[in-house]
């Protein structure tokens, strides 16, 4: 067994190893010139965190986000199927107020369970570079709720986005690049009002969201007790976290069908391996946080949340390109 531990070690340190001295290659073939943003090498400290967290840089990858914290996690897949902390990192600047958005114009940065595929990468954003959350998704259309190109992005300006700085959002883009290229389809990004603690959902029980925020809790605790994303259906208007059917596919319900018979797997609780101290650790970027919620512009324009949440306005704009490769 100790053989078959350290050979995957080793493997994994040559990987790291033969990829930093390929970035070492690049950057003196490059000379002066200059790279896109959206094609950067990760920074050589990035490749070895990974490296010594034992996570593959083309691995899949999993964001969360929390509003009220402003912070953003990175977490990637080891080989054992669980996700592990890689990195949180400080959100800059987000619009709006706790809640999800609703409709068009309401500033509101999303909340709820989002895709992000490689269609949804944009390297020719405004903002420098950008990720497209999806919004809205199944669930939000189902309500006719509606908005375009909410995203994560840089710039640390925000009309309904999550914005970061430009470096940080290289690195960000950087790591969810690498995981298309290892054959990814897409990654999931939970947006939360907050941590979704007990002692959080108490203090915000009076709410209107508060309704809403207990199915994200779901999906909140689902992933704090077993370190893998749950099975996230919509239907009847819903989400329904961690179900499964006994025959079918969940992510292919009506989303305004009623729900069919359900049943809940039971969660296998995490259990981090002997030796695992280092790929536990949660690492923190230093950086600006603009936002909080008692800087919110009084001036802006509120959604209403959910009380809104029925109001239908057409969509309009063309999408960008969302291509990993620049225009041409």
């Amino acid at each position: 067994m100790s053989r078959i531990i350290l050979g995957n070690l080793l493997a994994r340190v040559c990987r790291v190893l033969a990829t930093l001295a390929a970035v070492s290659l690049l950057a003196s073939c490059a000379g002066n010139v200059e790279i896109a943003p959206h094609l950067r090498p990760l920074p050589t400290d990035t490749m070895m965190l990974l490296g010594k967290k034992g996570m593959d840089v083309q691995a899949p990858i999993f964001i969360r986000i929390f509003k009220e914290e402003s912070e953003l996690e990175i977490w990637k897949q080891r080989d054992d199927g669980h996700f592990y902390h890689f990195k949180t990192y400080p959100i800059c600047n987000w619009s709006g107020d706790l809640g999800p958005k609703v409709r068009y114009g309401d500033r509101q940065a999303p909340e709820g369970f989002y895709t992000i595929t490689r269609e949804q990468m944009n390297p020719d954003s405004k903002f420098h570079l950008a990720m497209n959350l999806g919004y809205p998704n199944a669930f939000d259309r189902s309500w006719k709720r509606n908005g375009d190109f909410l995203m994560i992005h840089g710039s640390c300006k925000s009309a309904g986005c999550y914005a970061m700085t430009d470096a940080l959002i290289e690195e960000i883009y950087a790591i969810a690049r690498e995981s298309f290229l290892g054959g990814h389809d897409g990654f999931q990004v939970h947006a939360f009002p907050f941590r979704m603690t007990n002692e959080n959902m108490t203090r915000f029980a009076s709410h209107e969201a508060y309704h809403f925020w207990q199915v994200m809790k779901e999906g909140y605790d689902y992933f704090e007790l077993t370190r893998k994303l749950p099975t996230v259906a919509v239907c009847s208007r819903r989400y329904m976290v961690n179900v499964a059917l006994r025959s079918g596919d969940p992510s292919r319900l009506d989303p305004e069908a009623a729900c069919p018979a359900f049943f809940k797997p039971k969660p296998d609780p995490f259990k981090p391996r002997p030796g695992e101290q280092f790929a536990e650790q949660r690492i923190v970027v230093p950086g600006q946080k603009m936002r909080s919620l008692a800087s919110a512009d009084d001036g802006a324009t509120r959604s209403g949340l959910l009380s809104t949440g029925s109001t239908s306005f057409p969509r309009s704009g063309t999408a960008p390109n969302m291509s990993l490769a620049p225009e041409r």
